[in-house]
C-alpha cells in the first residue's frame, strides 16, 4: 500500500510538471491575445450585439437546408458539453489553489473568450461539410483545412488526435464521472463505512453502484448518435440550470450583505493583495493560471470544440450561429461559474477548504450547506443532483465531440467511430476509480495542448471572420 501511494505521488508530481509547463505563461497570453485581438476587430461584439443574440436565441429560426439540428438544439449540446463539473467541482479546484481570485481571471478569461466562441462557431458553420452519408461535419480541423489550406492540413489532424485524447481522458469521461460519483458518495455514504475492495483499494459502494448506473445509462443514449443526445441536452440543460441558478440566488440572498466584501476579496486575490510579503507576483500568477485554465475548461472558448457543435446547426448564416453559441461562454461562466465562485466565496468555504485540507466537490457542497436555508442533507442533495446531471450531459456532448475528431482522421470510417466509441464507455466505466488530482491534471493538459492549433487558426482567419460579420450586419440593414 506504501509502495502504491509514493508510485501515484510520483505519478502527480509529474504531472503536475507537464501542467505547469503546459499552462504557462505563453499559452495564457496566447488565449488572451487572441480574445482581445477578435474583440479589437470584431468591436466589442460581444457587449453590443449580445441582445440580438439573445433575440436570435429565442427566436431559434432554421435558416438553412442543411444541418442535423436547431441552433438551439446546438447551443444546447455545447452547453451539455460545457456545463458540468467544471462548474462546480472546477471552480472550487481553482479557488482552493488560487484563492478566489482564480475568478477573477475566469472572468477576464470568459469576457474576451465570448469573442473566441463567436469566432470559432462562425469559421465551423462557413467551412463544414456533408459527408457522403448526409451527416453534417464541421469544427476546427476543417476550417483549419479549407481555411487556411492544405499546407496545414497536417495542424488539423494534431487537433483532431487531441480532441479524442480530451474526450477520453480530459473533460469527456474521468473528470465528470470521478465527480459525479463524488457527489453521490458525499450525499450517501460520506464517511465510506460501507466499501469494497478492487485492486487493494477500498471504495464506497455508493461510487460503485453510481458508476455502473451511470455508464448503462451512457451508453443507451450514446448508441442513438447526436439526434438523441441534442433531444437529451434541450430538456435537461435548461432544466439544471435554472435549478442550480435558483439554489445559487437563494444562497447570495441569505448572505446578501456579504456579498460587497466578496467581491472586493476576488479582486484584491487576483493581483495579490492578499498574499504575504513578497508572494504577490507568485500570487498573481498563481490564481491567473489556475482562473484561465479551469475558465477554459468550464467554457471551453478557444479549445475547439463548441464549434463542432455548432456546425450541425440548421443555418446557412455563419455569423448568426456564432452569435447564438457565444451565448454559451455567457451561461456558462459569466452566470454560472460566478455564482458557484460567490457562494464559496461569501459562505467562507474557501477558508474552510485550506483549513481542513478539502478539495474539489467538498468545498461547494460545504457552501450549499452552510448557505442554503435547509437541513445540510437537503442542500447536499440539491448539489448533488445538479452534477449529476450536469456532469452526465457533459460526458455525452464530449463523446460527440470526440467522435467527430475521429470521423476526420479516418475519413469518414463507421467501424472505427463504434469502436471507439466503446473505448469511451469504456473510460467512463474506470472513472470513477481514479485520483481526483490526477484527473484535473489530465483534463488541464489535454485542454490547453487542444487550444494551440485552434489559436493559431482564429489569428490566422481573423480577417475572414471579420469579413463574415460585416456581411451579416449588412444585410440586416437591407432588410430593415
Amino acid at each position: 500500500m506504501d509502495k502504491f501511494d509514493e508510485v501515484l505521488k510520483v505519478i502527480n508530481g509529474f504531472l503536475t510538471k507537464v501542467d505547469d509547463f503546459v499552462w504557462g505563461i505563453p499559452l495564457i497570453v496566447l488565449i488572451l491575445a487572441t480574445g482581445l485581438l477578435l474583440t479589437v476587430r470584431l468591436k466589442g461584439l460581444q457587449i453590443t450585439k449580445l441582445p440580438l443574440a439573445i433575440k436570435n436565441l429565442v427566436k431559434n429560426e432554421k435558416s438553412g437546408k442543411d444541418g442535423e439540428v436547431s441552433s438551439f438544439g446546438a447551443l444546447c449540446t455545447a452547453l451539455s458539453a460545457t456545463i458540468g463539473t467544471g462548474n462546480i467541482v472546477g471552480v472550487a479546484t481553482a479557488i482552493a489553489a488560487g484563492g478566489p481570485g482564480a475568478l477573477f481571471w475566469m472572468w477576464i478569461a470568459a469576457l474576451v473568450g465570448t469573442a473566441t466562441k463567436y469566432s470559432e462557431c462562425l469559421l465551423a458553420v462557413k467551412y463544414r461539410e456533408v459527408a457522403e452519408d448526409g451527416h453534417i461535419v464541421g469544427g476546427p480541423f476543417y476550417y483549419i483545412e479549407k481555411g487556411m489550406g492544405k499546407n496545414w492540413k497536417w495542424l488539423a489532424k494534431i487537433f483532431a488526435v487531441l480532441g479524442m485524447c480530451v474526450g477520453l481522458f480530459g473533460i469527456g469521461t474521468f473528470t465528470q464521472i470521478n465527480g459525479i460519483t463524488g457527489a453521490v458518495r458525499g450525499f450517501f455514504d460520506p464517511d465510506s463505512i460501507n466499501t469494497v475492495t478492487i485492486l487493494g483499494m477500498e471504495y464506497s459502494w455508493s461510487v460503485v453502484i453510481s458508476g455502473i448506473l451511470l455508464t448503462v445509462a451512457v451508453a443507451l443514449v450514446l448508441i442513438g448518435g447526436l439526434k438523441r443526445i441534442s433531444k437529451v441536452a434541450e430538456v435537461v440543460v435548461p432544466f439544471m440550470a435554472i435549478v442550480y441558478v435558483a439554489a445559487a440566488l437563494v444562497i447570495l440572498a441569505c448572505n446578501v450583505t456579504a456579498i460587497p466584501a466578496a467581491v472586493v476579496t476576488i479582486v484584491q486575490s487576483a493581483f495579490g493583495l492578499r498574499a504575504i510579503a513578497g508572494g504577490a507576483m507568485g500570487a498573481i500568477i498563481v490564481a491567473m493560471q489556475k482562473g484561465i485554465a479551469r475558465g477554459i475548461f468550464s467554457n471551453e472558448s478557444g479549445i475547439g470544440s463548441a464549434p463542432i457543435a455548432a456546425a450541425a446547426a440548421q443555418t446557412d448564416i455563419p455569423a448568426k450561429q456564432g452569435l447564438i453559441s457565444m451565448l454559451g461562454t455567457v451561461i456558462d461562466t459569466l452566470v454560472i461559474c460566478t455564482m458557484t465562485g460567490l457562494c464559496i466565496v461569501v459562505t467562507g468555504a474557501d477558508t474552510w477548504a485550506a483549513e481542513m485540507g478539502k478539495e474539489g466537490v467538498e468545498i461547494t457542497t460545504h457552501a450549499f450547506q452552510v448557505g442554503l436555508p435547509f437541513p445540510s442533507q437537503v442542500a447536499s442533495f440539491i448539489l448533488m443532483l445538479c452534477l449529476v446531471f450536469f456532469a452526465f450531459t457533459t460526458i455525452l456532448g464530449w463523446d460527440y465531440y470526440s467522435e467527430r475528431c475521429l470521423d476526420y482522421l479516418s475519413g469518414h470510417n463507421a467501424k472505427a467511430v463504434t469502436i471507439y466509441r466503446w473505448l469511451y464507455i469504456l473510460c467512463v466505466f474506470i472513472g470513477p476509480y481514479m485520483t481526483v488530482k490526477a484527473v484535473w491534471t489530465i483534463a488541464d493538459i489535454f485542454n490547453g495542448l487542444m487550444a494551440i492549433p485552434n489559436l493559431i487558426a482564429l489569428i490566422a482567419l481573423n480577417g475572414v471572420v471579420v469579413a463574415e460579420t460585416k456581411l451579416y450586419f449588412d444585410s440586416l440593414k437591407k432588410n430593415k
